[in-house]
């Protein structure tokens, strides 16, 4: 169900049951949870500086796998607070750039697992929505602070009630994602833009992530951001990334971060 590999300093991480458009159980979040956990050490050994994930065929991840479950025995709650939200809040922090190439339907579990990765990349006609009111449940995975967040509680009450789908384009347009490109040309520029990252100021850029990260849950202000940035840009002064960085633009040449 999920693979790993590790080559060039990327880790990519791939949803591989395409014959349920990647919908996930339990034990595919374990699995996940285990390849961020080896991808992280990967970061700590230095083999690793940035990830991708993705999913097999034509869809990314269609949510939950809700063939196999009882309504009157399933335990929902338990699903979502034991299983999947500490697997979000794992990659959500994982210790380098993190993107997602997210293609066909990206539903429910599949949007919370976009919503925890630092820049996605989505296919122009990629499916992105809410259609759990015709299973008499809410949309979850964090959607309702995604839709509430960047289209306003009107569009989102809209496409809660509705059941009607966006668009990669649309959403991108309403600002949930990052970029919308046609499906094929999603995966290559995923892993170009991921190789980019991997040859960056590792330390620098999980600078960034984390204070971005800071200013969307603390509601940091000006000031409190201003006071944060100049935090981390004392300590980055003393980073050999930051030496090589400074000799690169003397020398007139091309920084070589991390070798």
């Amino acid at each position: 169900m999920v693979r790993l590999t590790i080559a060039d300093g990327i880790a990519e991480i791939v949803l591989d049951a395409p014959y349920r458009l990647n919908a996930v159980d339990e034990q595919a979040l374990k699995d996940l949870s285990m390849a961020y956990d080896a991808a992280a050490d990967g970061v700590r050994d230095g083999t690793v500086r940035a990830l991708v994930l993705r999913g097999e065929g034509r869809a990314f991840c269609a949510g939950r796998n809700l063939g196999s479950i009882e309504p009157g025995s399933d335990d929902a709650f338990g699903f979502l607070a034991a299983a999947l939200t500490p697997l979000l809040r794992k990659m959500a922090a994982f210790p380098a750039p993190t993107f997602a190439a997210a293609q066909g339907a990206c539903l429910g579990v599949g949007l919370g697992l976009l919503m925890a990765t630092d820049v996605v990349y989505v296919a122009s006609d990629a499916k992105i929505g809410s259609p759990f009111a015709n299973l008499g449940l809410i949309l979850d995975s964090g959607g309702h602070w995604l839709f509430t967040e960047r289209l306003g509680p009107h569009r989102a009450l809209d496409l809660m009630y509705t059941g009607d789908l966006m668009s990669g384009a649309e959403a991108v347009a309403g600002g949930l994602f990052s970029r919308a490109v046609p499906a094929g040309e999603l995966l290559t520029l995923t892993r170009a833009k991921a190789a980019r990252a991997a040859g960056g100021p590792l330390q620098a850029l999980v600078a960034s992530k984390q204070l971005v990260g800071r200013i969307r849950d603390e509601r940091l202000g000006l000031w409190q951001a201003i006071s944060a940035e100049n935090d981390a840009q004392g300590i980055l002064g003393a980073s050999e990334d930051y030496r090589e960085g400074l000799e690169a633009f003397r020398e007139k040449r091309a920084p070589r971060f991390g070798v």
